[in-house]
């Protein structure tokens, strides 16, 4: 590496895997502070704004990674970082000071890498899309066996529920997740019995599609239920019939960027970073980033990147 260059990964067409190059070391803003990155985790989000289709997909060429771990230069403190929409896979990257926080003592850093992003889609699902949960709320998590849909257990308990209900197509993993009752999809949608989850107070779904449709309009809810979309891992299009929507106590949000502003997440951060010392140890492959190109289209792991 020459003097005053850095490696990174690059996309230079969209759609295409990154290139692991070298690239100037960028001088930083003067309300920015230079950090040595640690490790970035590998994301969806991430790779939806590489395809140059996700709403923040910017201009080429672009260098992904829209969080991580790294050392503050200035002091050597290990922080955790914000980069979105991009940035983190590489050496040195600089940093808003808004945007970075310290990393609390006893936290596995890889952990945080691989999951702090989808850890915040539920947290702040829960903490700014929903309104008066009960003490000890029941809540389903559609999507149960994803990262996001693991991560969405814990966050859930840290913030009260007393029951988790959990959803997937797979028996097996989803036993591991930690979930008090299980709901396993048949093949066939219109033939899962979803009344399990007829005692719900809160829906957090990173399925969407037809699941969603099949869960709001077969399941008799016992209770009010606030239902929030996060994701569609199973459909981007949900057809729900009017009537569902007259006879049963359904309030339907959606959560993400937009629904909830960035001066809402802020102080959420470090609270989710504190929450990690009682999460459950999840999966994670680290994998120097000099591989990019061979893990970019890993969907089985999770991958963290280490410049």
């Amino acid at each position: 590496m020459s003097e005053g260059t850095m490696h990174a990964a690059v996309i230079t067409a969209w759609g295409e895997s990154p290139n692991y190059t070298q690239v100037p070391i960028p001088t930083p803003d003067s309300d920015e502070v230079p950090v040595k990155v640690m490790c970035s985790g590998l994301h969806i989000v991430v790779r939806s704004i590489a395809s140059g289709n996700h709403y923040a997909s910017g201009v080429l060429p672009y260098t992904p990674g829209v969080d991580g771990i790294g050392y503050r230069l200035s002091d050597n403190k290990l922080v955790y970082f914000i980069s979105f929409p991009g940035g983190a896979y590489q050496e040195i990257l600089n940093v808003e000071r808004r945007k970075m926080v310290e990393l609390p003592d006893s936290i596995d850093p890889y952990q945080v890498a691989g999951y702090a992003n989808p850890a915040l889609s539920s947290w702040m699902a829960l903490r700014a899309r929903t309104k008066e949960l009960p003490e000890n709320f029941t809540v389903l998590v559609m999507g149960a066996t994803s990262a996001s849909g693991k991560v969405a257990v814990e966050v859930a308990r840290v913030l009260g529920a007393g029951k988790v209900i959990g959803m997937s197509r797979n028996a097996a993993t989803l036993s591991e997740v930690g979930v008090d009752e299980m709901i396993v999809l048949d093949d066939n949608v219109s033939n899962t019995d979803c009344s399990a989850a007829a005692g719900v107070d809160v829906i957090l779904d990173y399925l969407y599609g037809p699941v969603a449709q099949h869960v709001l309009s077969t399941v008799s809810f016992t209770r009010p239920v606030q239902y929030v979309h996060i994701g569609g891992l199973a459909g981007t299009e949900m057809m729900l019939a009017g009537h569902v929507l007259r006879s049963k106590d359904i309030t339907i949000r959606g959560a993400g960027p937009g629904s909830w502003s960035r001066e809402a997440m802020r102080p959420e951060i470090p609270k989710i970073l504190n929450a990690f010392k009682t999460f459950k140890t999840q999966n994670v492959k680290v994998v120097p980033l000099s591989e990019v190109e061979e893990h970019w289209h890993n969907k089985n792991e999770r991958i963290v990147f280490t410049p």
